[in-house]
């Protein structure tokens, strides 16, 4: 990769890397493999930018990227690490919510399935319109829709059970 090259994957890595990191702990929810996700995703990036730097729309092409990483990772548990019963030396340091709710939405999130907890992100948090979250995940723009439809709902009916009917 020439040095022009190099540098704009390198502007374009460091102007999404927050944004990317925040996704991908949306769709898994622990900022550890949050960003084991985003290194795969620029690594990728990497490899590819001769080919994805001249593209129409990159961060399409990032998101797509980062969505099935994190599909694969999925169906792959024996990959994942797994937890300790004793805490490490150091402190874990978490980003502070800025929600009063987060913990909510995360929790009602977790108990989507994989498939609609990424229509879900692509389509409300990173705000992709039905075509291009059809695009990143590689099915219908009328599979998009009734998984969003359908884990709405879900969302809606947990809310509600988790809540006393106050949601």
């Amino acid at each position: 990769m020439n040095r022009d090259a190099e540098n704009e994957y390198r502007e374009f890595v460091a102007s999404r890397l927050d944004s990317l990191r925040r996704m991908a702990y949306l769709l898994c929810r622990d900022w550890h493999t949050a960003d084991d996700l985003v290194s795969i995703t620029i690594g990728k990036l990497y490899r590819n930018w001769r080919r994805v730097g001249d593209a129409r729309n990159v961060d399409a092409y990032v998101r797509r990227v980062l969505t099935h990483a994190w599909l694969d990772e999925r169906r792959r548990p024996w990959r994942r690490e797994h937890s300790v019963d004793e805490l490490p030396d150091q402190e874990a340091r978490v980003a502070e919510p800025t929600v009063a709710d987060r913990e909510v939405l995360l929790h009602l999130l977790a108990q989507l399935p994989p498939r609609r907890k990424a229509v879900v992100v692509l389509r409300y948090y990173c705000d992709l319109s039905v075509e291009e979250t059809a695009e990143i995940l590689g099915i219908t723009t009328g599979a998009v829709k009734s998984q969003a439809a359908r884990a709405l709902e879900a969302l809606r009916l947990l809310a509600t059970t988790s809540t006393g009917g106050t949601a």
